[in-house]
Protein backbone atom coordinates (compact mmCIF):
# COMPACT_ATOMS: atom_id res chain seq x y z
CA UNK A 1 0.00 0.00 0.00
CA UNK A 2 2.88 2.34 0.85
CA UNK A 3 4.37 1.66 -2.77
CA UNK A 4 0.45 2.80 -4.57
CA UNK A 5 0.67 5.90 -2.63
CA UNK A 6 4.22 6.72 -3.03
CA UNK A 7 3.73 6.16 -6.73
CA UNK A 8 0.94 8.43 -6.56
CA UNK A 9 2.35 11.72 -4.50
CA UNK A 10 5.12 10.70 -7.79
CA UNK A 11 2.71 11.39 -10.36
CA UNK A 12 0.76 14.37 -8.27
CA UNK A 13 4.53 16.13 -7.84
CA UNK A 14 5.01 15.12 -11.80
CA UNK A 15 2.26 16.86 -13.16
CA UNK A 16 2.69 19.85 -11.26
CA UNK A 17 6.09 20.24 -12.76
CA UNK A 18 4.67 19.50 -16.02
CA UNK A 19 1.90 22.65 -15.85
CA UNK A 20 4.64 24.37 -14.87
CA UNK A 21 6.88 23.79 -18.25
CA UNK A 22 8.91 21.92 -15.91
CA UNK A 23 9.28 18.55 -18.09
CA UNK A 24 12.59 17.54 -17.34
CA UNK A 25 11.61 17.74 -13.72
CA UNK A 26 8.26 15.68 -14.39
CA UNK A 27 10.04 12.84 -16.19
CA UNK A 28 12.76 13.14 -13.63
CA UNK A 29 10.44 12.51 -10.97
CA UNK A 30 8.80 9.93 -12.72
CA UNK A 31 11.83 8.21 -13.22
CA UNK A 32 11.81 5.13 -10.87
CA UNK A 33 15.64 5.08 -9.15
CA UNK A 34 17.32 1.67 -9.93
CA UNK A 35 20.25 0.57 -7.82
CA UNK A 36 23.54 -1.55 -8.16
CA UNK A 37 24.48 -3.22 -5.23
CA UNK A 38 28.02 -3.74 -5.15
CA UNK A 39 29.81 -5.35 -2.20
CA UNK A 40 33.39 -5.22 -1.32
CA UNK A 41 34.31 -7.62 1.78
CA UNK A 42 38.80 -7.62 2.13
CA UNK A 43 41.92 -5.57 1.78
CA UNK A 44 42.47 -6.94 -1.79
CA UNK A 45 38.84 -6.13 -3.48
CA UNK A 46 39.19 -7.58 -6.93
CA UNK A 47 38.31 -4.44 -9.53
CA UNK A 48 36.69 -6.99 -11.96
CA UNK A 49 33.32 -6.63 -9.74
CA UNK A 50 33.75 -2.78 -9.39
CA UNK A 51 34.06 -2.65 -13.07
CA UNK A 52 31.21 -4.68 -14.02
CA UNK A 53 29.08 -2.51 -11.41
CA UNK A 54 30.28 0.78 -13.19
CA UNK A 55 29.62 -0.49 -16.41
CA UNK A 56 26.56 -2.18 -15.77
CA UNK A 57 25.32 1.60 -13.89
CA UNK A 58 26.52 3.29 -17.05
CA UNK A 59 24.48 1.45 -19.40
CA UNK A 60 21.28 1.41 -16.74
CA UNK A 61 21.58 4.69 -15.74
CA UNK A 62 21.64 3.14 -12.27
CA UNK A 63 22.68 5.19 -8.59
CA UNK A 64 25.72 2.69 -7.37
CA UNK A 65 25.35 1.63 -3.69
CA UNK A 66 28.45 0.25 -2.22
CA UNK A 67 28.60 -1.98 0.79
CA UNK A 68 32.12 -2.46 2.32
CA UNK A 69 33.57 -4.18 5.05
CA UNK A 70 36.13 -2.49 6.83
CA UNK A 71 39.06 -4.48 5.67
CA UNK A 72 37.88 -2.80 2.35
CA UNK A 73 37.69 0.72 3.37
CA UNK A 74 41.44 1.27 1.48
CA UNK A 75 40.10 -0.73 -1.49
CA UNK A 76 37.11 1.74 -1.89
CA UNK A 77 39.35 5.00 -1.54
CA UNK A 78 41.35 3.48 -4.79
CA UNK A 79 38.10 2.86 -6.67
CA UNK A 80 36.13 6.28 -5.15
CA UNK A 81 38.50 8.46 -7.65
CA UNK A 82 37.03 6.88 -11.41
CA UNK A 83 33.37 6.76 -9.84
CA UNK A 84 34.18 10.50 -9.77
CA UNK A 85 35.58 10.19 -13.45
CA UNK A 86 32.68 8.13 -14.72
CA UNK A 87 30.59 10.53 -13.02
CA UNK A 88 28.25 7.84 -11.19
CA UNK A 89 26.36 8.36 -8.37
CA UNK A 90 27.14 6.28 -5.96
CA UNK A 91 26.81 5.52 -1.87
CA UNK A 92 28.70 4.11 0.63
CA UNK A 93 27.63 1.76 3.58
CA UNK A 94 30.18 0.74 5.97
CA UNK A 95 28.96 -2.73 7.80
CA UNK A 96 29.84 -4.28 10.57
CA UNK A 97 28.45 -7.97 10.52
CA UNK A 98 28.95 -10.52 8.10
CA UNK A 99 28.27 -9.48 4.46
CA UNK A 100 26.12 -11.83 3.06
CA UNK A 101 23.57 -10.94 6.13
CA UNK A 102 24.22 -7.11 5.25
CA UNK A 103 23.12 -7.94 1.85
CA UNK A 104 19.91 -9.82 2.73
CA UNK A 105 18.80 -7.75 5.01
CA UNK A 106 19.75 -4.68 3.02
CA UNK A 107 18.02 -5.90 -0.33
CA UNK A 108 14.58 -7.48 2.13
CA UNK A 109 12.91 -4.66 1.52
CA UNK A 110 14.05 -2.62 -1.45
CA UNK A 111 12.45 -3.15 -4.90
CA UNK A 112 14.98 -0.12 -6.81
CA UNK A 113 17.89 -2.79 -6.35
CA UNK A 114 18.59 -4.15 -9.61
CA UNK A 115 20.94 -6.75 -8.95
CA UNK A 116 23.50 -7.21 -6.14
CA UNK A 117 27.35 -7.95 -7.87
CA UNK A 118 29.97 -9.75 -5.75
CA UNK A 119 33.23 -11.23 -6.08
CA UNK A 120 33.23 -14.86 -6.51
CA UNK A 121 34.32 -16.69 -3.56
CA UNK A 122 38.24 -17.18 -4.01
CA UNK A 123 38.29 -20.39 -1.66
CA UNK A 124 36.43 -23.36 -2.86
CA UNK A 125 37.77 -25.15 -5.68
CA UNK A 126 36.39 -24.15 -9.06
CA UNK A 127 34.11 -26.94 -10.40
CA UNK A 128 33.37 -28.47 -6.83
CA UNK A 129 29.99 -29.39 -6.98
CA UNK A 130 29.25 -29.36 -2.97
CA UNK A 131 31.24 -25.75 -2.91
CA UNK A 132 29.11 -24.45 -5.70
CA UNK A 133 25.35 -25.93 -3.84
CA UNK A 134 26.66 -24.63 -0.41
CA UNK A 135 27.06 -21.31 -2.25
CA UNK A 136 23.98 -21.35 -4.19
CA UNK A 137 22.57 -22.64 -1.14
CA UNK A 138 23.42 -19.09 1.16
CA UNK A 139 21.99 -17.09 -1.33
CA UNK A 140 18.79 -19.06 -1.94
CA UNK A 141 16.71 -16.34 0.16
CA UNK A 142 18.07 -12.93 -1.83
CA UNK A 143 15.22 -10.82 -3.40
CA UNK A 144 16.97 -9.91 -6.60
CA UNK A 145 19.44 -11.16 -9.12
CA UNK A 146 23.22 -12.16 -7.67
CA UNK A 147 25.93 -11.25 -10.12
CA UNK A 148 29.45 -13.12 -9.32
CA UNK A 149 32.18 -11.99 -11.22
CA UNK A 150 35.64 -13.65 -10.71
CA UNK A 151 39.00 -12.76 -11.83
CA UNK A 152 40.00 -12.80 -14.88
CA UNK A 153 42.68 -16.44 -15.70
CA UNK A 154 46.30 -15.74 -16.28
CA UNK A 155 46.94 -16.09 -20.28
Amino acid sequence: MKKWIKKLEDMMAASAYAEAGEIETAKETLREQRTILLALSGPSSDTSAFRYAINACRRTGAVLEIMYSPDAKDSLRKLEPELRKEGIEHISVRITGRIQDEIQNHTENRGSILFVVIEAPSEPVPGSRKADRQFEQSWNKLKCPLVTVSKPSAA
